[in-house]
């Protein structure tokens, strides 16, 4: 009999998969890990290919698993005997299987935080307790500021993790916060940009955004690499994160074909703030903005909330697929480098 298995069952979506079927030998025999694709989304050697350039079915669409603890992503594989661009009815699959594609381990919890202005989610192992009475409950006082919540949170300093905007934020905790000992800073900026930063008795004065600057593509999304003001010019130079104030050590991560920041250049203007022993730099060519964990198929353009049109992110599929595999695994060596291991982690 034909069939078709998911080793090992279930897979976390950053990790590979080997799938068995049919019979050993057979010249319709294919393993991805060996054999270089001919011909379709990609090209070469992927063994993990028919995730990394999953297409949508709907124009503009991106694929993200917001709960990313209750269930996993269930992918359907099928084999079939010959070419079939378009199936219908008759054509029946001579293997099939349903792989799980989890992004969090077995019996983790994600218990919601809401308190004051402060919106997240603690994310809790097996065995491990909250209260929504437990001290020390992290918030935020004018923007930033931060404590604590023991014993979840292990000491003495914390990893901060941030993607675009939210990498601008992670840049100025670590500038100000000397509890944060790690940044990950991926494809953001390095000034402040359309809202100030206040923090105790300073603000920090942002940039404008220019939108009439906005280009339309052919396809009628909106390229936003434009609307930034080049921040070289003298007249920002108040916008500046004070990166130089940065304890801790960052780990900037930039796609070279980002469509929506100028993220190199502000990555290298940020670290000819810092002493050179604080900061790394890892820069993709072809990568775009959204530079997501292993096996994310690339998004280079979708509908974004609060947006009239579909935004432009860039990027280059097999480019792009190759720095999220680098740059996950060097996120991970940082983090535990000046975290620990996660091996010695509850977390």
């Amino acid at each position: 009999p034909r069939w078709a298995t998911e080793q090992p069952p279930p897979g976390r979506c950053d990790r590979g998969m080997r799938v068995r079927g049919l019979s050993p030998s057979q010249l319709v025999t294919v393993d991805p890990g060996c054999h270089a694709a001919l011909g379709g989304s990609y090209a070469g050697v992927w063994p993990m290919g028919l995730f990394w350039f999953l297409q949508p079915d709907t124009l503009f669409r991106r694929l993200v698993k917001r709960d990313v603890a209750g269930s996993p992503f269930l992918v359907r594989l099928e084999v079939f005997d010959g070419l079939c661009l378009v199936t219908g009815p008759q054509d029946q699959p001579l293997a099939s299987c349903v792989a799980e594609r989890w992004y969090v381990c077995p019996g983790m919890q994600r218990v919601p935080i809401r308190e004051g202005r402060v919106r997240g989610a603690l994310f809790l192992p097996p065995g491990e307790k909250w209260g929504t009475g437990n001290p020390g409950l992290p918030s935020l006082v004018n923007g930033i500021s931060l404590c604590f919540p023991p014993p979840q949170v292990r000491g003495p300093g914390l990893g901060v993790v941030g993607v675009s905007k939210g990498a601008e934020v992670a840049l100025a905790m670590a500038s100000f916060l000397p509890q944060v000992v790690a940044t990950v800073w991926i494809n953001g900026t390095a000034f402040l940009h359309g809202n100030p930063l206040v923090y105790k008795d300073l603000r920090v004065p942002p940039i404008p955004y220019y939108a009439e600057r906005v280009i339309f593509t052919e396809m009628g999304a909106l390229d936003n690499s434009a609307i930034f003001a080049d921040p070289r010019d003298p007249a920002y130079s108040a916008s500046a994160i004070p990166a130089e104030k940065v304890r801790g050590k960052v780990l900037f991560v930039v796609g070279e074909a980002d469509r929506s920041f100028n993220s190199k250049l502000f990555a290298e203007l940020a670290m000819a703030r810092m002493p050179p022993e604080s900061c790394r730099l890892l820069s993709y060519p072809g990568a775009g903005h959204l530079i997501e964990p292993p096996c994310s198929p690339l998004c280079s353009i979708s509908s974004m909330r609060g947006t009239p049109r579909p935004v432009v992110w860039g990027g280059e599929a097999q480019p792009h697929a190759k720095a999220q595999e680098h740059s996950w695994q060097e996120i991970i060596q940082f983090l535990e480098l000046h975290l620990g291991s996660a091996t010695t982690m509850k977390l």
